[in-house]
Order: C-alpha cells, then sequence, then structure tokens
C-alpha cells in the first residue's frame, strides 16, 4: 500500500457548488453552476492543447462571466461575491475527517490542482485543512494543466519516490485517467454516480465518498 495520498482539490476536497449554492439565485442556479464549471475545465484544456496557458483564476473568472452571459436570469452584480465564495470554497464534510485519518496512519497527504498558488491558499486556509497537508502543488509552476502527464510528475518530483508510491484522489475521471496512465495508483470519488468512462485506464477502486477512503487506506 502506498504511503502518499494526493488529491485532486476541486470538486474532490472542494465543493465547486458551493459559491453559487451560497446565494439565492433562483431556478437557474444549479445550470449556471455546471456551466461556469464546465467552461472553466474547457479554457485549461484548449489553452493547454495550444500552448498557451492563463492561471486558473483568471480562468475562473472568464468562466463566470460566460455562464452569467448564458443565465440571464442570475443577477450580473452578483459577480463579486460569487467570485469571492469561489476563492474560499467550502471543503466537503468528509474531507478534514479523511484527511486527518491518513496522517493518523502515518501517511504523507497532498493537493495536486490546476489552482493558482493564491487560490490554493485561500481554499484552504479557509477550510482550515492546513495542518493536515503536505504539500499543496499546483500546476503553476509548469505553466500548463492537467491532463498533461507532467503536472503528475510534479507528485513524483516532489515527494522523492516512485508512481507506483503513489495514491491518486480525484473525482474527476479523467484525472482519474490520466493518474492511472503515468502509473499512480488511483482512487476515483464518485459522488454523483456518473457512468464510468476511460475504461482502458480504470481505477484501483471506485468510492462513493472520502469516508470509504478511509477504510481503504
Amino acid at each position: 500500500m502506498s504511503s502518499t495520498y494526493v488529491f485532486d482539490a476541486y470538486g474532490t476536497l472542494f465543493d465547486v457548488h458551493a459559491a453559487m449554492a451560497r446565494f439565492q439565485t433562483g431556478p437557474d442556479a444549479q445550470r449556471m453552476s455546471e456551466i461556469w464549471r464546465t467552461k472553466q475545465l474547457e479554457y485549461t484544456w484548449t489553452l493547454t492543447l495550444a500552448g498557451h496557458y492563463v492561471d486558473f483564476w483568471t480562468l475562473t473568472e472568464r468562466a463566470l462571466d460566460h455562464a452569467l452571459a448564458r443565465v440571464p436570469s442570475v443577477d450580473k452584480a452578483l459577480k463579486p461575491q460569487l467570485l469571492d465564495a469561489y476563492f474560499k470554497l467550502d471543503a466537503y464534510p468528509d474531507a478534514r475527517a479523511a484527511l486527518e485519518a491518513l496522517k493518523a496512519k502515518g501517511h504523507k497527504t497532498g493537493i495536486l490542482s490546476n489552482g493558482s498558488p493564491k487560490m490554493l491558499k485561500g481554499a484552504v486556509d479557509g477550510a482550515g485543512l492546513g495542518g493536515v497537508l503536505d504539500a499543496v502543488l499546483s500546476v503553476d509552476v509548469l505553466k500548463m494543466f492537467k491532463p498533461r502527464p507532467e503536472v503528475y510528475a510534479l507528485v513524483t518530483d516532489h515527494y522523492k519516490c516512485a508512481a507506483n508510491d503513489v495514491t491518486f484522489v480525484s473525482s474527476n475521471r479523467w484525472d482519474v485517467m490520466a493518474g492511472t496512465s503515468v502509473g499512480f495508483r488511483t482512487l476515483w470519488v464518485n459522488r454523483s454516480g456518473m457512468p464510468d468512462e476511460y475504461l482502458d485506464f480504470a481505477p484501483a477502486q471506485k468510492l462513493s465518498d472520502l469516508n470509504a477512503l478511509v477504510a481503504a487506506a
């Protein structure tokens, strides 16, 4: 069993829909949040494929602008508040307990994220998770986004370990695919019961939430 557990941040430890959930924005709030998240990720993929880089916080704002334009029922005046809420996203209720349990068992813990260093610090500090994380690794040092294999090499370079010594935990199936591809032991946290994809790159285990991770560690 590997001794290093590295987590994706957004959607895995932090609830990407929590920003919208803090505001009473009407019946289109969920659709708006989904567009925001979808475009945020799309921008990272298209820019990386084209050989360009813009930091994740800027892309988060651009994606929000697009979502607000697509969903006119949501008040555009909420933009500053929505961005502030995203900067300090809520952690999932099971995140702290899972990290604490891993640390108690002697495992190393960390984050590997598309997030910029500043926004990751905002999320980690806001959730009070700093004390149970050994490292917070951002793609910003490489100026490229997941799922480029160079991003996942940040983990093995930082911890000075082999890929098969790492358990990589993500709620994003494409992220799990990429982690599996580079040789990580991967765990897919499928909170919303999505159908499986990338069957040639299966995770070592599928989990319904992070509570199940503690028993598997």
